[in-house]
């Protein structure tokens, strides 16, 4: 079995106090149901668990049924940390899931098919991770604005969500942050820790994060809603 874990638990600064990203209105339906629907049509996705806010359980309940979300099988809330919130929902994975995608529910523009190609490497190699080559200048600073060095862009790479792995070697590796008290900001941060090698997926530059106004009006350009 595969599942997904899709996150949607934070809140968002940039946004504005106490603004949930995930239920921001993008065309007329939430953000985060974009993510929804393409996990629902992503044919090697068994089931989703839905992470979110504990305020916001009902309506994420009641927007599975308007939307009929039939993949999702839980509704669950999510802690303090993402950290905390990915392992709230790979709790609820039952024996038989051998693969997890885990992805951000504040990226709408996921495609069914990035989702596909995440797994498919999960299966071949243990990880897929979502990403894209980074093609601007990248300057190093260590204080203020005065640059330190200018880091050769050649070796990087901005990673995103869908994160896949295979779930013993996920649940392996947030035992190991959790034993070392390491606070780690996405999955692939916690199975590098654990020893184990992370294998990129290209992702196409659409796959954008929602974290400011501006991002809800790219987004609903790439969607068109």
């Amino acid at each position: 079995m595969i599942f997904g874990i899709i996150v949607a638990a934070g809140k968002s600064e940039r946004m504005g106090a106490d603004v949930d990203k995930a239920f921001l209105s993008l065309g007329t339906r939430p953000v985060l149901m974009y993510s929804l629907q393409a996990f629902e049509q992503c044919p090697l996705i068994d089931g989703v668990i839905l992470v979110v806010r504990k305020d916001r359980l009902d309506a994420a309940r009641g927007m599975i049924q308007m939307f009929g979300f039939s993949k999702v099988r839980k509704v669950v809330a999510g802690g303090a940390s993402r950290q905390l919130s990915v392992m709230l929902g790979m709790a609820e994975l039952k024996d038989d899931v051998k693969i997890v995608a885990v992805h951000d529910g504040a990226r709408p523009c996921v495609t069914p098919a990035l989702i596909q190609d995440t797994i498919l490497s999960a299966k071949r190699q243990g990880t897929g991770v979502a990403a894209v080559k980074v093609t601007d200048t990248i300057k190093e600073v260590d204080r203020g604005t005065l640059v330190s060095r200018t880091v050769d862009r050649s070796k990087l790479w901005a990673v995103q969500t869908p994160q896949t792995f295979r779930v013993d070697w996920l649940n392996k590796a947030y035992a190991n942050a959790k034993k070392k008290k390491l606070t780690v900001t996405d999955e692939a941060s916690a199975v590098e820790a654990l020893g184990e090698q992370v294998h990129l997926v290209p992702a196409p530059s659409t796959n954008i994060k929602i974290t400011t106004p501006a991002d809800l009006a790219l987004a609903s350009m790439i969607l068109k809603v």
